[in-house]
């Protein structure tokens, strides 16, 4: 078991789905949590309450710099700062390039990259510091592949990526790692959401609907998990991680293997 008593852990886009579950599985080893999102702030606290494990919510639109401030201000003042960081906040929007919306492109590469560089730049001082840290980008397997219809998200994607080795070249001498998590497809409520649009369009059953959606891309045939990614991230926080550096960890069923 990874041991994480007395760390703080901030996970962005954590009210619910990939966030939630990684912030779970953080919180069942000891971690404080900082939770951040729009989703349903009650149950996604309650959901950390009943690991045992404090926590705090900041509503920071993760656009704007100065409330991801404000977020890790409260993160000093609840708990003394963070130790433990994970960029998971995203948006997604699917239009070929040439119809893409402009204000969808500003959010995305805002909200699934640029907030990433902000949070980082942020959490540095206080792990230089302590002479110890940990930095997980939950990236994607578009960080390391393109999808038609998928331009802003996996630029943005690509760019979390790239930041995520600067950042641990910037810091290899020291205490702290930065790595990447690509997963492919998860199952999350948005997901399930599309496999049952799926079986109610083609008349299929929902198990047909499922394999429908996997069959193109993940050979394995089934979804990643939140608690799967959740497993990854205590690997990287725990002593055994201590030399994956910079590293774009793919968790896609083989979808990258192909």
């Amino acid at each position: 078991m990874v041991n994480l008593q007395g760390k703080t852990a901030l996970v962005t886009g954590s009210t619910s789905g990939i966030g939630l579950g990684i912030a779970q599985s953080l919180a069942q080893a000891g971690a404080n949590i900082v939770l951040n999102g729009f989703g349903d702030v009650d149950a996604a606290l309650a959901a950390i309450a009943a690991t045992g494990a404090q926590a705090v919510h900041h509503p920071a639109d993760m656009r704007r710099p100065d409330e991801i401030e404000a977020m890790f201000a409260l993160a000093q003042a609840r708990f003394g700062g963070v130790d433990i960081l994970v960029n998971n906040a995203g948006i997604q929007h699917v239009s070929p390039v040439e119809d893409f919306p402009v204000q969808k492109w500003d959010d995305i590469i805002a909200i699934n990259l640029s907030s990433g560089f902000h949070t980082t730049r942020l959490a540095l001082p206080a792990m230089r510091a302590a002479n110890w840290g940990r930095i997980v980008n939950i990236a994607s397997v578009h960080g390391l592949v393109g999808s038609a219809g998928k331009s802003a998200y996996v630029a943005a994607k690509h760019g979390l990526v790239g930041l995520t080795k600067v950042t641990a070249l910037e810091t290899a001498a020291t205490g702290i790692t930065c790595n990447a998590i690509c997963p492919g497809f998860v199952l999350t409520p948005l997901v399930a959401a599309q496999i049952d649009a799926i079986a109610q369009r083609e008349n299929i059953s929902r198990d047909a609907a499922q394999a429908r959606l996997l069959s193109d891309k993940q050979p394995s045939g089934q979804f990643v998990t939140p608690e799967q990614l959740g497993g990854l991230v205590l690997m990287l926080c725990s002593p055994a991680g201590e030399q994956v550096r910079g590293a774009a960890w793919a968790m896609d069923g083989g979808w990258t293997a192909q």
